[in-house]
C-alpha cells in the first residue's frame, strides 16, 4: 500500500499526521500514483480524503514510458442540502466545456470543475452525498481523476475491461450486459492478471494498457458458477451498488488478496468483443473478426474514445493485432481458456 507523503507547511498537514485538520480547517494533502501520473489531493474535509483513500490505497504503482507529471485536485465540502427524502439518487451528470474548462454538473451543491491544462481539477460536493459514497467517489472523483490523467498523459479512454499474462494483455469490450465483469472475474479466479474491470486507458503507441484495480462490480447471478465457498462469500459480503441503468452489482474489493493485480502496464496484444450468445462447443467460442470490420466495431463499441486525440493511432494498431469475437461457454472457465490462447 502507498504511504501518506509527509508535509508540514504553511497550515497543509498531512491527512493520516493529524485529526485535528479539518476542525482548525487545516488543508489535508496526498499523494498517490494513480493511472501513470502522480496525483496531489487537498482537503479540509476528512471524510472527502478518505474515499480517496478508499479509491486509490493499496492499488500497484503502473509507470509509463513518458515522465510522470503532477496533478492537482482540490476537494471541498458543502454543508448539507435540504434534499428530498424519498430522492433514490443525485441527479445525473451533466456535462458542459468552453474556455479550457471541463465541468461536470449534478446540481449546485455537487459539481466538478477541470482545467487540462493547468491539470488541476475542484471537486465539490455536499454533505449528504457522503451517505452515497459510489456516486461521489465514480461520478465526481474518478471523473477529474479519469479526465486528468487522459488529456495529461495522451491516454485513450476505453469502456471495458482488461486481463493479461506476463505483461501481455487483452482487451475485453462489449456492451453492457455482455458478461466482461463476470469474465475478468473468472480471468482473476483462473491465475491471469487483473489490470480493470469498467475503465482500460491506453497509451496508443504501445500500446500498453493500465487501469485502477480497485473494485470488481458483479451481478448476483455471477456467483452461480463459483465453487469456492470462501469467494462466493468475499462477494456476497460486499456492499451492494446501484448503477444509473438500475441494474444492482456487488462492489468487491480486489485489493483483498484474491488473485493477481497486474504490477505493471501490460502491452496489448489483442481485444476481444465478449457476446452474450452460447455456444455448446468450447473449440468454436473464439473466432476472428475480419480486419475491414474490426475498426468499423471498435469505433461503434467507443463512441466517447472515438473523439480523442489518439484514437486513430490506437484503432490502426488494435486491428493488426487483431480482433477477435468470443461467445459464451458451458462455463466462464472456458472463456478464459480461450484468452489463455491469444495470451500464449
Amino acid at each position: 500500500m502507498t504511504t501518506m507523503a509527509s508535509t508540514t507547511h504553511a497550515g497543509i498537514r498531512d491527512a493520516d499526521a493529524d485529526p485535528f485538520c479539518e476542525r482548525f480547517g487545516w488543508r489535508s494533502r496526498m499523494h498517490r500514483q494513480v493511472l501513470g501520473g502522480r496525483f496531489r489531493f487537498e482537503s479540509t474535509s476528512q471524510p472527502l480524503l478518505r474515499l480517496v483513500q478508499a479509491a486509490y490505497d493499496g492499488l500497484p504503482r503502473h509507470q509509463l514510458p513518458t515522465a510522470a507529471p503532477e496533478f492537482r485536485v482540490e476537494l471541498r465540502l458543502l454543508p448539507r442540502q435540504a434534499a428530498p427524502e424519498h430522492a433514490a439518487e443525485p441527479p445525473p451528470v451533466r456535462m458542459q466545456s468552453g474556455a479550457g474548462l471541463i465541468c461536470g454538473v449534478m446540481d449546485a451543491s455537487n459539481y466538478v470543475v477541470l482545467a487540462p491544462e493547468q491539470r488541476r481539477a475542484l471537486v465539490v460536493a455536499s454533505e449528504d452525498m457522503l451517505s452515497r459514497p459510489y456516486h461521489l467517489r465514480y461520478e465526481l472523483i474518478e471523473f477529474a481523476v479519469f479526465t486528468l490523467a487522459t488529456r495529461g498523459l495522451g491516454l485513450v479512454p476505453l469502456h471495458g475491461a482488461c486481463v493479461g499474462r506476463q505483461g501481455r494483455g487483452i482487451l475485453l469490450l462489449g456492451p453492457s450486459g455482455s458478461g466482461k465483469s463476470t469474465l475478468a472475474l473468472h480471468s482473476l479466479l483462473q491465475g491471469l492478471d487483473f489490470l480493470a474491470e469498467d475503465a482500460v486507458f491506453v497509451q496508443p503507441d504501445g500500446p500498453l494498457a493500465t487501469g485502477v484495480a480497485n473494485y470488481l462490480h458483479v451481478q448476483a447471478d455471477a456467483l452461480r458458477f463459483i465453487d469456492d465457498e470462501e469467494v462466493r462469500r468475499w462477494i456476497s459480503q460486499a456492499p451492494i451498488i446501484r448503477r444509473r441503468s438500475g441494474v444492482e452489482k456487488f462492489e468487491a474489493d480486489l485489493r483483498q488478496g484474491r488473485g493477481r493485480l497486474a504490477a505493471a502496464p501490460l502491452q496489448l496484444v489483442g481485444a476481444v468483443f465478449v457476446s452474450s450468445q452460447s455456444t455448446g462447443a468450447s473449440e468454436a467460442l473464439l473466432s476472428p473478426v475480419p480486419p475491414d470490420e474490426a475498426a468499423a466495431r471498435l469505433s461503434a463499441d467507443q463512441p466517447y474514445a472515438v473523439g480523442q486525440p489518439g484514437w486513430h493511432r490506437f484503432e490502426q494498431r488494435m486491428v493488426q493485432l487483431g480482433v477477435h469475437q468470443l461467445h459464451r461457454g458451458r462455463h466462464p472457465r472456458d472463456s478464459v481458456d480461450a484468452l489463455r490462447q491469444l495470451l500464449a
